[in-house]
């Protein structure tokens, strides 16, 4: 199968399964995006989800957040994954966009970069997702599919899958493609137990071709991630 084959197979699957695949993580601006999306750092988006409609009503701008002490969002954010550090990256955020960007946040992925606790994923969601950017955030689930299903020939960093990905997919389908690939390695391709039984692209999987057992098992473990 020549990779034009394999990455339109994969498209037209996603297409069919799940054609309005988008963000889980709740927001209703371009800064309630951007703040989830950090507090979703080795975080689950259910979790987020839960704290931020009061980090919201709390501090609703980033104006607003600027003002705060690391020790008030702190105790509204507590409850997920590294409180601490994503306290101190919140309010340094709010206080880089409002003294360089008028409290707006900035289209340019090199601009987001610069403020506090956003990386080079965190500025492809939100390039993706609010500015509509052909660009695909990869995170440990992206990584993970896309080497399994084929997408990257075992990628060795997320760089590189994101450069393989982006190279490959059609730009006007690089938004729904991140979320496809999130949502598939969330609730199906999961790292230690995948579910192959419920999996359309088994027929092309490598992962599943590789791992499955002669007894033909169709959930093989993953002992390599």
């Amino acid at each position: 199968m020549t990779t034009v084959e394999r990455y339109s197979r994969v498209i037209e699957y996603f297409k069919a399964t799940n054609p309005d695949a988008g963000p889980e993580l709740h927001y209703s601006s371009p800064y309630e995006l951007l703040v989830a999306v950090i507090l979703s750092a080795q975080c689950t988006d259910k979790r987020v989800n839960m704290v931020t409609p009061e980090l919201f009503r709390r501090f609703p701008t980033a104006e607003k957040l600027a003002l705060a002490t690391d020790e008030e969002v702190y105790e509204v954010i507590k409850s997920v994954s590294y409180p601490n550090s994503k306290s101190r990256h919140l309010t340094g955020m709010a206080r880089v966009l409002c003294e360089q960007f008028d409290g707006e946040v900035p289209s340019s992925r090199d601009e987001l970069e610069r403020l506090p606790g956003v990386g080079r994923k965190t500025a492809n969601v939100i390039a993706s997702v609010i500015f509509g950017e052909p660009v695909i955030a990869v995170d440990t689930h992206v990584f993970r599919v896309a080497n399994r299903i084929g997408l990257t020939n075992n990628s060795k960093s997320p760089l590189e899958t994101e450069q393989t990905l982006e190279k490959n997919i059609p730009p006007e389908m690089a938004y729904h493609a991140h979320h496809w690939l999130i949502l598939h390695g969330r609730y199906v391709c999961m790292a230690r137990k995948p579910k192959c039984d419920e999996c359309g692209l088994t027929e092309l999987c490598k992962y599943y071709v590789r791992q499955r057992p002669k007894n033909g098992s169709t959930t093989p473990s993953d002992k390599g991630r």
